[in-house]
């Protein structure tokens, strides 16, 4: 008999708790499932501990992680459910990003990329290889959704251009994320001691990425004021809770900018001087801005930031007597090949 799914283990958890019960009169319970992906150590825990209302210390990621939030509309009626799942290990596990992003998961789905700002060489691989094999897995999804529900599929386009207004400048400039996406940048209190050049090109191009892929973009710290800001952001994408119409594009405070309110025109062009752009032999856009940023910020060799395939060999994972009981397991392997190789060579 197959082994359940992680998704069937955890559906399984949620109904064993009551949450699937009758409550309110029968009324109907929506569910939400909201994924967190983004720099390792960034902070994501921090961010769905503080979103729960859960008072206790952020434990490390073990590769993917799902809990639950509930939450009431009105007096007396049936709490509507949110799903967190959160990817650990950075980039390191993109394998596993496909679990929680399934046919019937994809409609009420959105995206929280977590990026950590101390870190700026590290910054755009990791949004570049996240939001690449996350894209790619959910288009997968949509087409093979396309397939059974076409209804369903036109729907979720409509309600991810309904955040761009039709008389925006940009509407035929920018390319949407195929589900709503939120990048939120971490660690604010170490970025605003940056320099202020490097805090320009950073709030620029990320300015510029959130809003090609038609994402919200805002900062946090520990900052009670900052994190509260950041919860409300997350409720509305659990619980459908009224969206935030404020904005702040200014560099030298946390940036907070909702889908649809800012442009490319008051964003500008990336800020390199214009007799190098023309050096930066770019063929979209985004490359251009790839290039721009990565010649202040280069990235880290590629050793340090190159997938582990293998999460039973990463040290975040390390487990004394699992490790040694593994190495036993793999001398043992080896010795039993090297025994049947020397039969068939005698025979």
């Amino acid at each position: 008999m197959p082994s359940e799914t992680l998704w069937e283990i955890a559906k399984a958890e949620v109904e064993k708790r009551g949450i699937n019960g009758s409550e309110g009169d029968g009324a109907e319970i929506a569910e939400k499932f909201v994924f967190f992906i983004g720099s390792k150590n960034g902070g994501k825990t921090t961010i769905i501990l503080r979103c729960l209302d859960r008072d206790e210390p952020p434990k490390p990621t073990l590769a993917l992680e799902y809990t639950y939030g509930r939450r009431a509309k009105g007096h007396n009626t049936p709490k509507d459910i949110a799903h967190f799942w959160e990817l650990g290990g950075g980039t390191s596990l993109l394998d596993l990003i496909s679990i929680p992003i399934t046919g019937d998961t994809l409609r009420t789905f959105s995206l929280v990329l977590v990026l950590d700002l101390s870190k700026p060489n590290d910054l755009w691989p990791t949004m570049e290889n996240l939001l690449q094999a996350t894209k790619s897995h959910v288009d997968k999804v949509i087409m093979k959704l396309g397939k059974t529900n076409a209804k369903a599929v036109s729907e979720m386009r409509q309600k991810i251009w309904n955040n761009m207004p039709k008389d925006h400048p940009d509407h035929e400039l920018i390319d949407p994320f195929p589900v709503p996406l939120v990048i939120i940048g971490s660690k604010y209190d170490v970025f605003q001691d940056f320099e202020s050049e490097k805090r320009k090109v950073i709030c620029k191009t990320l300015r510029f990425v959130a809003h090609y892929y038609g994402a919200s973009l805002m900062f946090t710290s520990k900052s009670e004021a900052l994190l509260l800001k950041i919860r409300g952001v997350i409720n509305q994408l659990a619980f459908g809770i009224d969206k935030s119409k404020s904005i702040c594009v200014d560099q030298n405070k946390p940036l907070f900018i909702t889908a649809g309110l800012d442009s490319f025109g008051q964003i500008g062009s990336p800020p390199v001087p214009e007799n190098d752009i023309g050096k930066l032999h770019a063929h979209s856009p985004m490359e251009l801005w790839k290039k721009v940023y990565e010649k202040l910020f280069p990235p880290k060799s590629i050793n340090t930031l190159k997938d582990i395939k293998d999460p039973a060999r990463d040290p975040q994972y390390a487990e004394n007597e699992v490790d040694e009981m593994r190495i036993q397991k793999d001398l043992y392997k080896r010795s039993s090949s090297k025994s049947w190789k020397q039969i068939e060579l005698d025979s």
